[in-house]
């Protein structure tokens, strides 16, 4: 199991978009994953034209240090980073997570990416931004009541995670911490059930009440080598 999560939302250079997923995509897809690293998907903001969201994952926080200092000094990124970084005009906001459960984790790849000709479906990442650290109860409303009714709409919740508060050990690229967030991820084949469930969940009081400010919402389009889709 991947027991530490990337959520990265960058923030591209104004309609360089594509040009950004087409570098990420021929040039940081295998060679992150020849590091121990996997890469869950990346996706259009279908809200944000600018906006370049990835997901990628680690063991643990000790491989995660390896992994990131094999791949960031090695050859590939070395060879290629300025073609990807003169798209870039923030790469800072990323949550550092963890599963809920072992059993609310993404499921572990076994398959190479894909090649393109798949077909896909909207993937929508709820951040909930919280009172509480989410052990402190709402994690087991989550994992228990919530997720239940969610995959009964038609809604799978692919997984789910909290923070990771352990120390961030390559901080050459910064992550928020010390966030009380839950992040879910659902594929959605219906927009008009994703929808009605969302706001059935809205007018939950235990759902309203854990949340300290509105969350995030993202509605997110695979790009072609996805594996979530």
């Amino acid at each position: 199991m991947n027991s530490v999560l990337e959520l990265r939302q960058y923030k591209i250079v104004p309609g360089r978009r594509d040009e950004m997923i087409r570098v990420f995509e021929r040039w940081f897809v295998e060679s992150q994953e020849a590091e121990d690293m996997r890469l869950f998907g990346q996706f259009r903001d279908r809200d944000d034209p600018n906006r370049f969201t990835w997901i990628r994952g680690f063991p643990d926080m000790e491989a995660r240090e390896r992994s990131l200092n094999a791949f960031y000094f090695g050859p590939v990124w070395m060879a290629h980073r300025d073609e990807a970084n003169r798209l870039l005009l923030d790469n800072d906001n990323v949550l550092l997570l963890k599963p809920l459960a072992p059993r609310l984790a993404f499921a572990e790849p076994d398959t190479p990416a894909p090649n393109g000709e798949l077909p896909a479906s909207l993937i929508v990442a709820t951040v909930l931004y919280l009172w509480k650290d989410p052990a402190e109860g709402f994690g087991g409303v989550f994992a228990n009541r919530i997720a239940p009714k969610l995959e009964a709409a038609g809604l799978p919740v692919l997984g789910a995670y909290t923070a990771e508060t352990s120390e961030n050990t390559f901080p050459r690229l910064p992550v928020r911490q010390h966030e009380k967030v839950l992040v879910w991820f659902t594929r959605v084949g219906d927009e008009a059930i994703w929808r009605e469930a969302w706001g059935d969940l809205a007018s939950d009081p235990e759902f309203a009440d854990a949340q300290e400010r509105q969350g995030q919402v993202l509605r997110l389009d695979p790009t072609p080598r996805s594996r979530l889709r």
